[in-house]
């Protein structure tokens, strides 16, 4: 997709649209790249985060080859409404937006929080998501679920996020690690156009919905083995926010996923890595769907 005037659109080009739902909520959200056979994927954003903190290398490089569709949940950023409590309510949110838009059969990315949410997605409507790609996440009632320790959860949950406690919860506390950290905040703090911040109110109500998600529960565990989408597992090998154990969990309770661990990586280990991961996404993606129209 090209703009006339400027070149072809980018994560930090691409205008900022809004849709009104049945649910009343009017969504923010950006929409671009290539479509090949008209199914869109799907960002659903990590906690306190909105339209700006993904990585556009990493968005860029998937929707050079797909169309990609970002967008800020009920409350969120630019989006109206108020931001629920659990995550349940904030995929039939989600569902309301993908309805709004006319958007009937679509792929997901899904990272932290927005894992959760693409999980619950795959779960309420199966017939409309063709597969998942889950970052940085984990899976409901597992151990080491309910909450983070003490040192994330007083980063994380700052009245003001800075650069320093972005680095601290998002990156390995390694020289490497937090080189590229570094080089990623200023990729994401290059876009002129920029979404509202989020406030207080979404933290709150956001770690509320994380851990309800999180309560000790193993029978919530058996729910995964009813994804029969097609999901890929990225993940760091020391993630300090949501353990690196959950995503092995998940890829032995999910019937058909595939998991890869960045080394020297913590939380956001596909921003550390934005060009892999976006390469892993895209021969996934090419490969199951390949697979499925066969």
């Amino acid at each position: 997709m090209d703009n006339a005037d400027n070149g072809p659109i980018t994560a930090r080009t691409v205008r900022t649209g809004t849709v009104v739902a049945a649910n009343d909520i009017e969504y923010a959200y950006r929409r671009f790249g290539h479509s090949t056979d008209g199914v869109p994927l799907v960002f659903l954003q990590h906690f306190r985060g909105n339209l700006d903190n993904w990585d556009p290398d990493l968005v860029d490089d998937i929707a050079a080859e797909r169309e990609v569709i970002l967008v800020d949940n009920a409350g969120v950023g630019a989006s109206t409404g108020t931001v629920p409590s659990t995550v349940a309510e904030m995929a039939r949110d989600l569902l309301a937006f993908t309805d709004a838009l006319g958007v009937r059969t679509f792929d997901l990315f899904g990272f932290s929080l927005g894992g959760f949410v693409a999980q619950e997605l795959a779960l309420l409507r199966p017939w409309a998501v063709r597969l998942l790609v889950l970052a940085g996440t984990g899976p409901a009632g597992a151990p080491t679920m309910h909450g983070w320790r003490e040192d994330i959860q007083r980063e994380a949950r700052l009245d003001v996020s800075t650069a320093e406690s972005l680095l601290y919860i998002f990156f390995a506390h390694t020289d490497t690690s937090r080189a590229l950290g570094t080089d990623f905040l200023g990729r994401i703090f290059s876009r002129e156009d920029r979404d509202e911040p989020t406030t207080t109110t979404v933290r709150d109500a956001q770690y509320d919905a994380i851990l309800a998600w999180g309560i000790p529960d193993f029978s919530k565990l058996q729910r995964l083995t009813a994804i029969t989408q097609p999901t890929l597992i990225l993940q760091g090998d020391d993630d300090l926010m949501i353990r690196t154990p959950g995503s092995h969990t998940l890829a032995g309770l999910i019937p058909d996923a595939r998991l890869h661990i960045f080394p020297d990586a913590a939380h956001a280990s596909i921003f550390q890595y934005p060009h892999e991961a976006a390469r892993l996404v895209l021969e996934f993606v090419a490969a199951k769907t390949t697979t499925a129209a066969a």
